[in-house]
């Protein structure tokens, strides 16, 4: 891992590590090619907290995001940390939403990627054309647009469609993922970005699909659910995540500040 410094005064170690893990994450997805600029938004629960979590800062660029630079709000929206800028109210309204309603979302992400959004604005959504798009199927709810997100009613209805899952994807905006650790949630929105760059690879060739039948997507759904589950043989994000950090470590390192 990067070097790291002491942890703000005040502040537990629980939330600094998450600090560090997030920053590790922002740093990722621009890595990875999935930031928008100063646009969308990751968030994480502070451990040992109800309605506290982290939030990036606008005016901050996913590549130079740290541990100490990302602001503390509550379920209110009210800034519990010192930061020089301020937060997004439609990243607040949404990641907010999905604190509120869930408890066992640890950290929530959100996208706007080409492969996303391609998928995003077709009617029939992500389509169960390959082995990924599968896995990813089996855990994705769909929400209406509703304009930017400043009205603070959507936060039920977006929960209210998002449900146990842990991939929604926001038609005509991009996708949306959640997991009880920030590594669970980067290696789902790895999934999903994956199942629709694919998903659109294909219809760009304007073939032929040769369609799964229906009986072997759902031995495929079965089979995935237990393969990434806690007692399977890759819980998802448990092995990915400390390989990711080496790779960040290599090519971006500093978050841990």
């Amino acid at each position: 891992m990067s070097e790291t410094v002491v942890p703000i005064r005040d502040m537990s170690k629980a939330e600094w590590e998450t600090r560090v893990d997030l920053a590790a994450c922002f740093r990722l997805v621009d890595l990875y090619g999935w930031s928008d600029m100063l646009a969308t938004h990751l968030s994480a629960r502070i451990p040992g907290t109800e309605d506290h979590f982290l939030i990036n800062p606008v005016g901050m660029m996913f590549d130079e995001m740290t541990a100490s630079c990302l602001v503390k709000v509550d379920i209110d929206g009210n800034v519990l940390s010192d930061s020089e800028f301020g937060i997004n109210p439609a990243g607040y309204t949404i990641h907010s939403a999905v604190h509120m309603g869930r408890e066992d979302a640890g950290c929530v992400m959100h996208t706007h990627t080409a492969a996303g959004l391609g998928v995003a604005t077709q009617q029939d959504g992500l389509l169960p054309l390959t082995q990924m798009a599968l896995a990813v199927i089996a855990q994705t709810s769909y929400h209406d647009y509703e304009g930017p997100a400043f009205d603070l009613g959507e936060r039920e209805r977006l929960i209210a469609d998002l449900g146990e899952n842990n991939v929604l994807v926001l038609r005509n905006h991009g996708l949306l993922t959640v997991g009880r650790t920030v590594a669970e949630a980067f290696v789902w929105m790895f999934r999903a970005e994956r199942a629709c760059r694919f998903q659109l690879s294909f219809q760009q060739a304007g073939a032929k699909a040769v369609e799964i039948p229906q009986a072997v997507q759902d031995i495929s759904i079965e089979r995935t659910k237990k393969a990434i589950s806690a007692t399977g043989h890759r819980p998802i994000g448990q092995f990915e995540w400390p390989a990711l950090m080496r790779k960040l470590d290599r090519e971006n390192p500093g978050y841990a500040v």
